[in-house]
C-alpha cells in the first residue's frame, strides 16, 4: 500500500498517539474518557475514528473508538500500532449470558469466542482469542478497588447483532440458537463484537489488549422471570480501562517495559 503521512483511517501520525491506547467503540464515548487523561485533545476525527490524547502519570496516551464490530476494531489497532502503540484495553458494552451477570455489574474477559470472520484473517480457528495475562489482572484489579461488582470468563463475539436479539429471522437461525444454548452450557459470560477480533490481531501483532464490559442487559434473564432492568451508563467501565491503565504504566515502569 501506498506509503501516506498520516494512517489512512484514524488519521494519527506516530506523534499523535500514545503507546498506550483505550479502545470503545462509540465515538460519542472518547471524550468521557478524555476527560479522566490529562492535559487531553482531539487529534482526528475520520469515520468511526474519534482520537484523543493525553497523559496518564506523565505518560502519553489514547482513546480512539472503534465502531462496531471487528473490522473496524482491526483497522484501528492495526493504524495506531504502526503509530508506536503496543497495549490496548477495550471498553464497551455487552449483553449479559450466565444468569449471575446482571445489567450495570463489569465483566473482564479472559478469552473470546470467535463467531465472528475478521480474526480468521490473522490467525487459523484452532489459535485462541486470549486476553493479555497483566492487562487482564489490571482489570481486575482496578474493577476491585472500584467497588464494582465483577465477571471474569469468557465472552462471545459475533458479527451480527440482530441474529443474537432476533435469530429466528434469520434463515439459519437454527444454527444460531444452537451455538447460543452452547455458549450458556459452556458457562459463557455475555456477548459483544470486538474482543475475539482485537485479542487475536493483538497476538499476530506482539502487542497485549484486555478489554472490561459495561453490561446493558441480560436477555437470559429476562427468559428465566429474574428480576431485570436496563443501563447504558457505562461511565463504570470507563473508570475501570482507566484505572487500569494507570496500573498498567505504574507496573512497566518498575519492570523497566
Amino acid at each position: 500500500m501506498h506509503e501516506l503521512e498520516r494512517q489512512y483511517h484514524i488519521a494519527c501520525t506516530s506523534e499523535d498517539v500514545g503507546r498506550y491506547c483505550i479502545l470503545p467503540g462509540d465515538p460519542g464515548r472518547v471524550p468521557a474518557i478524555a476527560a479522566l487523561f490529562d492535559d487531553a485533545r482531539q487529534v482526528a476525527c475520520n469515520r468511526e475514528f474519534n482520537v484523543w490524547t493525553g497523559t496518564l502519570l506523565g505518560e502519553k496516551v489514547t482513546a480512539c473508538s472503534t465502531g462496531i464490530g471487528g473490522p473496524s476494531a482491526a483497522i484501528a489497532m492495526e493504524e495506531l500500532h504502526k503509530c508506536g502503540a503496543d497495549t490496548f484495553i477495550r471498553t464497551g458494552t455487552c449483553g449479559g449470558i450466565d444468569l449471575a451477570v446482571q445489567s450495570g455489574d463489569i465483566v473482564v474477559a479472559t478469552g473470546a469466542v470467535r463467531f465472528e470472520h475478521t480474526s480468521l484473517e490473522y490467525a487459523p480457528l484452532e489459535f485462541p482469542a486470549v486476553a493479555d495475562y497483566t492487562v487482564t489482572g489490571c482489570l481486575v484489579r482496578a474493577t476491585e478497588a472500584l467497588g464494582l461488582p465483577l465477571h471474569t470468563g469468557i465472552v462471545q463475539c459475533k458479527d451480527s447483532f440482530y441474529g443474537q436479539h432476533s435469530p429466528e429471522a434469520s434463515p439459519v437461525y437454527y444454527e444460531l440458537k444452537q451455538k447460543w444454548e452452547s455458549w450458556k452450557r459452556l458457562g459463557v459470560k455475555a456477548s459483544e463484537m470486538e474482543s475475539a477480533a482485537l485479542f487475536v490481531v493483538a497476538a499476530a501483532l506482539g502487542c497485549r489488549c484486555g478489554s472490561c464490559f459495561h453490561v446493558v442487559w441480560n436477555q437470559e434473564r429476562e427468559a428465566a422471570g429474574l428480576d431485570q432492568r436496563m443501563s447504558e451508563d457505562t461511565t463504570a467501565s470507563v473508570r475501570v480501562a482507566v484505572e487500569a491503565l494507570k496500573l498498567l504504566i505504574a507496573e512497566d515502569r518498575k519492570a523497566g517495559r
